[in-house]
């Protein structure tokens, strides 16, 4: 029974695989409209971007326009070719749209297919009365009264033509429309049936493929399909699937098949063109037969193989097969089957099958055996090894074969008519025995085959062994282990057991040293003069053509005296400094292993190091100012010590932090005093270098070639007081000293001694003011008050002077003078004399009124006076009894302006040098009198 199966994984895709032109579908959907009215264009692609930019193209009286759209869509409204095309696809056909100003008109849809329900619509102006009269191919198809609608309900290719319609316009005549041409399309292409087989082999399966093709304008339209044979509905009917599966086809599924494609209200179908499938039966296996039927056949015989099939017929093809292998036997054919015959020889033995082919795929037969008997023929032997010689020890094959003869074949061995043993042979080729030969193996070997019909002897094989040379031994003439360079040495190379001849090699290090031949077993020797180069081991070999054997290795000491070492210093930098890590590396480039290496400092040892392969030995110091020196090494290695050339170091000590000091001839440095400054770093390696410093600012560098101290000398003055410094460099690290402050002393100045009163009448009783100031000098300064030398009081002062006050009494006219003294000497200033008398109980007779107002009097004495000329004036202004004199000071410009108008000279501000005070009515009269021992300003 046919079985059948819908194909449920398959989508029917009404779309081909090639590209599509894009479509442009109208709305409302009649390419003619009236003159004012808009119709929409929209863009269908089938590419990967069809929703995305649109072109669009507008011809009209041979021009065209192209523009571009985001969406897919378009509004016109004059008439015109128009063309799109989508993202991703062609361009589309050209629609030509017609934008009417007539006054009736036949509006019909852009395409038809067969199948559409399709309406014609007839449109009038208000001027045309619709009496609609429709009209096919120039033939009254129907009359329409005050319809618009002519309906074409299942459209066909038989409403195919050119349609229009007719009205009446109110004042004068018939109107007719626009001709529409129709042109029915179809919705789909006639379907192909597509057969997996037309001629299946019974039992295996089938499908059926209904292929068609959906027009573009339709493509969203679904179909189904149905499949037949021979008019009759296979499976369930109509389906979505365009496939049908047949499981297995069997030989009365034969026939024509044929499928139908339909839209899904059946209201289009088309059937495709029938097909004829051939179910095809293949031929049963055949039977092979031979006769005659006998297990052995012996050669000469005369056999025949017949193949039959139980079907069979004039077109089946039969073959023939020994071991796989087809016969060139021309096969005869009876009335069932063929056979072929052909007498036996030794090549016909095996297994023998046949094949049968009717044309759907050839049956073999099961095998049938034939064994076709003959006598063994004269067996041959051979003799293989995997060595070139026969040696012992080396593995032997005997093969023993014979060309012909029946199977199983009993092979025997021989070795001078002693048995080695048998084997027995089920298949071609012969057998073969293998062994490790040995001397005892020489002599004549032969072997027979049997197979049931006598056996049969090979010819002798002669075999002679030969023994391969023993492991040699090497020796040397002399048997100490240690041998000087330039002696002359032999090596001495034998072997126990060998066959001649026999190659003797020797070898240092694996390097060919010479080669010597012996007809016979001995030994052999080889002779040179030592050197250093001959240390090591040496060892020889021995080869009779079966491989050289290899004697183990003897070693050999050529004792070398060694070389003068050479001695090398490395440092971390250029010059050696304290603190460096020094290695002192002695290598002696001659001389044998171990040799001890000894480190010295003027000669001095410092250490030693044994190098037990050769090459250089290293001692390491810290290096501190002893170090420097000459330094040597010496190498010994048993025979010889060598000492090696001296080499010199100096090691530089890095300068100390220097100390700065003064030298002045006192202990306080007084301005013009001699200043010594002494800089010493009391380590360092010379020269040194040592720079002066005054607040930063350099004075002057000084070099000590030979070390120590270095000085530097100042005349002193007042800006020599501040910060001093000194640095120390001997090339490696500069040095700076702690900072030393020096203060200048400056001598105080010869001081001015000032006296001030209340008052112009001095009198016993008043408070008298004392002031003395040194206008130079280094704080501080003690001031020392004298009346009559009589010291009166001290006081300290850092600037400004000091200040001392006395009552007055009677004793206290005389002499005053002080003293200023900063430790480096004091100064007296000039003596000042203060007479004092009593005081006037009334008005002052030697003063005016004006003089009343007049501030207190300063008397004080004032050095380098003659640079000021002196006036003279006598001031009485009141007329009264007291008369003094006023010198003041004027500049020599003004000589000639000497006037004796006191108060003009008051008014130009001169100062009062002395002022001399006389009372005159009476010598008893008490009036103070000052006077200077100079003048002064």
């Amino acid at each position: 029974m046919m079985k059948w199966q819908r194909s449920i994984d398959y989508l029917w895709d009404p779309l081909p695989s090639r590209t599509h032109k894009s479509i442009i579908f109208l709305q409302p959907p009649w390419t003619t409209v009236f003159r004012g009215e808009r119709v929409t264009l929209t863009c269908k692609g089938f590419g990967f971007y069809s929703s995305q930019k649109t072109k669009w193209y507008y011809r009209y009286l041979g021009k065209e326009i192209s523009r571009e759209t985001e969406k897919n869509t378009l509004q016109v409204q004059e008439s015109g070719e128009y063309r799109c095309q989508a993202q991703g696809s062609p361009l589309s056909s050209p629609v030509y749209l017609d934008f009417s100003s007539a006054s009736l008109i036949l509006q019909a849809p852009l395409s038809v297919f067969e199948g559409d329900s399709v309406v014609l619509r007839c449109r009038a102006k208000a001027e045309v009365t619709l009496m609609t009269t429709i009209y096919k191919n120039e033939n009254v198809l129907a009359f329409l009264n005050k319809t618009t609608d002519f309906h074409i309900s299942h459209a066909s290719l038989k409403d195919n033509g050119a349609y229009r319609c007719t009205g009446y316009k109110e004042t004068c005549c018939l109107v007719s429309s626009n001709t529409v041409k129709i042109q029915v399309q179809e919705s789909f292409t006639r379907p192909v049936l597509r057969v997996s087989s037309f001629q299946p082999i019974s039992g295996s399966p089938v499908t059926l493929t209904c292929e068609t093709r959906l027009s573009l304008e339709r493509s969203d339209v679904p179909l189904q399909f149905c499949f037949f044979r021979n008019d009759q509905m296979l499976g369930s009917g109509w389906s979505l699937s365009p496939k049908f599966q047949i499981s297995a086809m069997w030989s009365k599924d034969s026939g024509s098949y044929w499928c139908k494609a339909a839209t899904m209200c059946y209201n289009t179908t088309s059937n495709s063109l029938r097909s004829w499938i051939q179910v095809l039966i293949p031929a049963s296996h055949p039977v092979l037969t031979l006769s005659p039927e006998k297990a052995l056949n012996f050669e000469g015989t005369k056999v025949t193989l017949h193949c039959e099939t139980q079907e069979d017929s004039l077109r089946t093809l039969y073959k023939f097969y020994r071991d796989g292998v087809p016969l060139r036997h021309k096969s005869v054919r009876c009335e069932k089957g063929a056979s072929i015959s052909f007498s036996l020889t030794t090549e016909h033995s095996g297994n023998y099958y046949c094949t049968a082919d009717n044309g759907h795929g050839a049956k073999p037969s099961e095998a049938v055996s034939l064994s076709v008997t003959v006598p063994v023929s004269r067996p041959v032997l051979t003799l293989s090894s995997a060595e070139d010689l026969i040696s012992e020890g080396a593995k032997l094959t005997l093969h023993c074969e014979a060309q012909r003869g029946s199977l199983p074949i009993v092979y025997q061995f021989h070795h001078e008519d002693a048995a080695l043993g048998n084997r027995s042979a089920h298949s071609a080729g012969g057998v073969a025995i293998s062994f490790s030969l040995t001397a005892e193996h020489s002599g004549n070997y032969y072997c027979t085959a049997d197979n049931g019909f006598g056996p049969q002897r090979s010819e002798a094989v002669s075999l002679s062994i030969t023994v391969p040379v023993s492991r040699p031994v090497l020796t040397l003439s002399s048997a100490e282990a240690l041998t000087f360079e330039g002696a002359t040495v032999t090596l001495y190379c034998e072997v126990q057991r060998g066959s001649p001849r026999i190659l003797y090699q020797f070898y240092h290090e694996d390097v060919p040293l010479g080669s010597n031949s012996t007809p016979s077993v001995g030994k052999v020797s080889f002779s040179f003069s030592l050197t250093a180069a001959h240390s090591g081991n040496y060892y020889c070999t021995a080869d009779n053509g079966f491989g050289p054997q290899r004697s183990e290795a003897v070693s050999l000491f050529v004792t070398v005296p060694v070389s003068r070492p050479i001695l090398t210093l490395r440092v971390p930098r250029s010059q050696a400094v304290v603190g460096d890590l020094l290695e002192l590396r002695c290598e002696a480039l001659r001389g044998s292993p171990p040799i001890m290496y000894w480190f010295y400092h003027e000669d001095v040892t410092l250490g030693s190091s044994s190098v037990s392969s050769g090459g250089e030995a290293s001692f390491n110091l810290s290096l501190t100012a002893e170090h420097s020196g000459n330094y040597s090494c010496e190498a010994n290695n048993g025979l010889v010590a060598q000492h090696s050339d001296t080499i010199s170091l100096s090691v530089i000590v890095p300068v100390s932090r220097p100390i700065l000091t003064f030298r002045a001839p006192r202990a306080q440095a007084v301005v013009g005093d001699p200043l010594e400054l002494h800089c010493e770093a009391l380590r360092g390696s010379s020269p040194i270098l040592y720079g002066f410093y005054h607040e930063d600012v350099t004075l002057g560098k000084i070099s000590a070639p030979s070390g120590g101290g270095a000085s530097f000398n100042l005349s002193l003055t007042t800006e020599h007081s501040g910060i001093y410094s000194c640095e120390a460099d001997n090339g490696l690290e500069a040095q700076r000293s702690e900072m030393v402050t020096l203060k200048v002393a400056v001598p105080v100045s010869r001081p001015v001694l000032t006296l001030r009163a209340p008052r112009a009448q001095v009198a016993v009783g008043d408070v008298l003011e004392l002031h003395c100031e040194a206008l130079r000098g280094s704080p501080l300064i003690l001031y020392q008050f004298y009346h009559e030398d009589v010291t009166l009081g001290n006081s300290s002062a850092l600037s400004g002077g000091a200040f001392f006050n006395l009552s007055l009494t009677a004793e206290h006219s005389g002499n005053y003078s002080c003293e200023a003294d900063n430790g480096l000497g004091a100064q007296r200033s000039e003596t000042v004399t203060l007479y004092l008398t009593g005081r006037e109980p009334a008005s002052d007779p030697c003063r005016s009124p004006s003089d009343s107002e007049s501030q207190e009097p300063t008397y004080h004495n004032v050095p380098a006076w003659e640079e000021l000329q002196p006036v003279y004036s006598n001031v009485n202004p009141r007329g009264e009894n007291v008369v003094y004199s006023e010198v003041r000071i004027i500049r020599e410009k003004k000589k000639h302006a000497v006037a004796s108008d006191t108060r003009h000279l008051r008014n130009k501000g001169s100062p009062i040098i002395y002022s001399e005070v006389k009372v005159a009515s009476t010598p008893a009269s008490r009036c103070l009198f000052l006077a200077s021992s100079a003048p002064h300003r």
